[in-house]
């Protein structure tokens, strides 16, 4: 008897964060882009590559955003 009833409620959850989805996907992405770039930007300052990781972050960033706009 549970189930169904939890099942329902699941669905109407779901329609309810829909319109919430877009903006949720977006700050999991933001935040894990903040966490590879806090972890590896002071690991390569350590090893003397500072300035090739923070420049090969940037150009990986630019070059998804582009293949995100282009693609669609």
């Amino acid at each position: 008897m549970v189930e169904p009833l939890a099942g329902v409620f699941g669905a109407f959850a779901v329609v309810l964060a829909e319109p919430l989805l877009p903006y949720a996907l977006a700050f999991a992405a933001g935040a894990m882009v903040y966490v590879v770039m806090d972890d590896i930007i002071p690991e390569a300052q350590i090893s003397g590559n500072g300035k090739l990781a923070s420049w090969a972050s940037i150009l990986g960033f630019v070059v998804m955003m582009s293949l995100d706009v282009g693609l669609g």
